[in-house]
């Protein structure tokens, strides 16, 4: 397991991580940063998908993201439930990586697994510093939990903040394309396509920013800055 990452982002499923914040991750592993992406379950059953198929894209997706570090906690797809066991398995892979910095799903979502996936992450970073206790791994608390927006609801996002991911969108794009069997296969019909209307969509953050394409991100915790410099 890797030791002493910089960041961690929890994914519900094979392929959330990838959608909501592909561009961030690149950006974050060119700037030298550790990034390791932990996926909750397998995200099968699908139409189109099997175990199979998805191992393989997902490794396909983390080739061409070039993250060196990646996991499955292999807990139940559509079941995914916020359990004391499950928040211990989470807390020992905190308390292992030893992240700075969390990224979880947005709190808000129709999707069951989303919630519990948020759910877990907050629970997991507290019982992480616990301790006097016989999880694997030293006390650790990660410093913040970021969320990024990957959601089944028609909904207007308020973030907090917008990442320009202008100069790796072409990159995050292939990275989601090797889902072929969540985001392609069965899809054809679809005018615009899914691709399409996720260009549509991270066209839309950047030109809230001024820049060709973005990523949205919130907090439940105020963002600090130390020079305002860092605003665009």
């Amino acid at each position: 397991m890797a030791e002493s990452l910089d960041v961690l982002v929890v994914a519900p499923h094979p392929d959330d991580a990838e959608l909501g914040m592909g561009g961030a991750i690149l950006k974050m592993l060119d700037a030298g940063l550790e990034v390791g992406i932990l996926d909750l379950t397998s995200g099968e059953p699908t139409p189109h998908g099997s175990l199979e198929i998805r191992a393989a894209e997902t490794e396909a997706a983390t080739r061409v993201l070039g993250v060196p570090w990646r996991d499955n906690l292999g807990l139940p797809n559509r079941s995914l439930e916020a359990t004391l066991e499950n928040r211990r398995q989470l807390a020992e892979v905190f308390r292992l990586t030893r992240p700075q910095h969390i990224y979880a799903p947005y709190w808000v979502d129709a999707h069951p697994d989303h919630l519990a996936a948020t759910e877990l992450v907050d629970a997991a970073r507290f019982w992480s510093k616990l301790s006097k206790t016989d999880m694997r791994g030293e006390p650790w608390h990660p410093k913040r939990i970021y969320n990024y927006y990957c959601v089944h609801l028609k909904m207007a996002a308020n973030p907090a903040f917008v990442l320009d991911i202008s100069d790796v969108w072409p990159q995050k794009r292939a990275a989601i394309e090797c889902y072929h069997s969540q985001f392609i296969q069965g899809r054809e019909h679809l005018q615009p396509s899914f691709i399409e209307q996720l260009e549509v969509e991270a066209a839309y953050w950047g030109k809230t920013i001024g820049v060709r394409y973005g990523e949205p991100f919130t907090s439940r915790e105020p963002i600090g800055l130390q020079q305002l410099s860092q605003l665009i």
